[in-house]
């Protein structure tokens, strides 16, 4: 299956994955992972459809969680940049043993003759475009909408994003309802069968998901999804809110009297679906399988998975998991265990998962005691000895030259940073040290300590030997609360900020003709689709 022609092997010691067996792969629903190791704006211009974004400065910190299992069939590639085969290096050292080099890379993979995608969760966002299409899901323009509002008409608007985007931009009256909640509180929020129940996101997929499930669910009020979202509301000249911070409350009377229904509607969407149920003891059969992946998630609130979830299940909202399943589930071919503890989430999001083609189960049998675990705190840096304290910093600042480097997120360092700090990617440090004054001592920080860490050797071996480098135990987060002399904006920029996509839908500023683009992209999708032909979608 895999090859390593003699002008790949002379180079590295690495073998080649080649397109065809990656896409035999995912036809097969063999496990696999590609890995696109560019920071996430260049991997948002062209990328194929299933591959997960890890960049190169991450990998340390993010590989045991998203790729567990370590004889993982990974693709690695790059568009040229030099960082795939530096990639797969690292991540042979850190014990994964069928590490491969995609060949050619990117444009390898374009002139094999497969289909290249943009932006990011570009599969979930091509199953909405999917479903829309098959379901003729329904919708309202932002004028209709509006007029509904003016008229104070019997609606209630259901913001299916996450809060924090919510609150930044938001519908007028419009409540906060994450997609895995809606079918669970939504006759709570609309206990009058006539009431028209509007679901909205940013753009498209997240809107026609929650409207469906509404459907799927046998909701008895009127649905409509608010087409193109906040996009087209700002297109069609209407204006947003800001900062409002309406959400759903627990269930109550209504939900409860409705409850057993909810759960009967996602439980036989989940058989349609072919969800499969297990209990604790298949689970533990399947975690001993060493053949497989098998992916944990609480489909919960995170408020709710913080109080107590299940041993070794990671938080992941169901519709923020359906949105991003990319990112939290790389390896394409593995399993996918859902839970909760209400019998609704878990089978919706699994109804919606199976459909995305993974293999899911939801775990029943859970009780209260179940939920037992709280998180532990992340490991402290500071036993580490490579690690500086703040206050020893704030020191040697005073009397000596340091070259403080930051290379956390940029949106962290332009909401604040250490005062006089650099902001550098760990994947173009070599660059950004021709940028930066020479120094006596040279410190990396991030937001926690817990990302800067896995830079310490790359700066030595570019420094020299002898050259004093260290990382901020605590990061940023420790500065501030001890020295509290931190800056806000971009104030030294050592390299591009390219680690984050700007995304056409977040924020509220985004140029009108960039929020089209994207909208025209959406629509594209389905075709897209189908040209590429390895998505194994379907729609119930």
């Amino acid at each position: 299956m895999i090859s390593t022609p003699s002008s790949f092997a002379d180079a590295n010691d690495i073998a080649v994955i080649s397109f065809q067996d990656c896409h035999r792969a995912l036809l097969e629903k063999t496990e696999i992972a590609l890995l696109d190791v560019r920071e996430e704006a260049p991997f948002a211009e062209a990328h194929p459809l299933f591959a997960a974004n890890l960049p190169i400065s991450h990998i340390e910190a993010d590989i045991a969680v998203r790729i567990p299992r370590r004889d993982t069939t990974l693709a690695i590639y790059d568009n040229g940049e030099g960082l795939a085969l530096k990639a797969a290096r690292r991540l042979v050292q850190l014990g994964y043993t069928a590490v491969h080099l995609l060949e050619g890379g990117l444009q390898g993979w374009r002139d094999a003759g497969g289909e290249i995608f943009i932006d990011v969760n570009t599969p979930s966002k091509a199953f909405g475009e999917l479903v829309e299409s098959q379901r003729h899901t329904p919708s309202l323009s932002a004028q209709e909408v509006d007029a509904l509002l003016t008229a104070n008409a019997d609606v209630v608007i259901l913001d299916a994003r996450r809060f924090d985007e919510y609150n930044t931009m938001s519908i007028p009256r419009g409540v906060s309802v994450p997609g895995a909640e809606l079918v669970l509180r939504a006759r709570e929020l609309a206990p009058r069968p006539q009431t028209r129940i509007i679901v909205n996101c940013a753009g498209r997929t997240r809107s026609i998901i929650g409207t469906q499930s509404l459907i799927n669910a046998n909701i008895p009020n009127p649905v409509s999804a608010l087409r193109n979202g906040t996009i087209g509301w700002t297109l069609a000249g209407q204006k947003l809110e800001t900062g409002k911070t309406r959400t759903f409350a627990d269930v109550g009377p209504v939900g409860r009297e409705h409850l057993e229904d909810a759960q009967k509607a996602s439980r036989a969407l989940a058989d349609r679906a072919s969800v499969v149920r297990i209990e604790a003891s298949a689970l533990e059969a399947w975690r001993a399988d060493a053949s497989r992946t098998t992916y944990l998630f609480d489909v919960r609130t995170p408020e709710e998975y913080a109080s107590g979830h299940v041993p070794d299940f990671r938080c992941a909202p169901g519709g923020q998991l359906v949105q991003e399943t990319d990112h939290h589930a790389p390896v394409r071919g593995a399993r996918i265990v859902l839970a909760d503890d209400d019998g609704v989430r878990a089978n919706m999001t699994g109804s919606w998962l199976a459909q995305l083609g993974w293999q899911v189960a939801v775990l029943d049998g859970l009780v209260a005691k179940n939920f037992h675990e709280r998180s532990a705190a992340a490991s402290s840096p500071e036993k580490n000895p490579d690690a500086i304290a703040s206050e020893e910093l704030a020191t040697l600042i005073s009397r000596d030259h340091v070259a403080v480097l930051d290379v956390g997120a940029s949106a962290n360092y332009v909401r604040r940073h250490i005062a006089g700090a650099w902001f550098v990617l760990r994947s173009q440090l070599a660059d950004a040290l021709t940028k930066i004054p020479r120094a006596q001592h040279y410190v990396l920080v991030c937001e926690t300590g817990l990302l800067s860490q896995h830079a310490v050797a790359d700066l030595r071996t570019l420094l020299g030997d002898g050259a004093d480098v260290r990382f901020l135990a605590g990061g940023t987060a420790a500065w501030g609360t001890s020295c509290g002399a931190l800056q806000t904006g971009e104030t030294a920029l050592a390299s591009p900020r390219i680690d984050r996509y700007r995304r056409p839908y977040e924020g509220t500023d985004n140029p009108l003709a960039a929020m089209q683009a994207y909208l025209d992209w959406e629509y594209g999708l389905v075709a897209q689709l189908a040209r590429d032909g390895t998505h194994g979608f379907f729609v119930v």
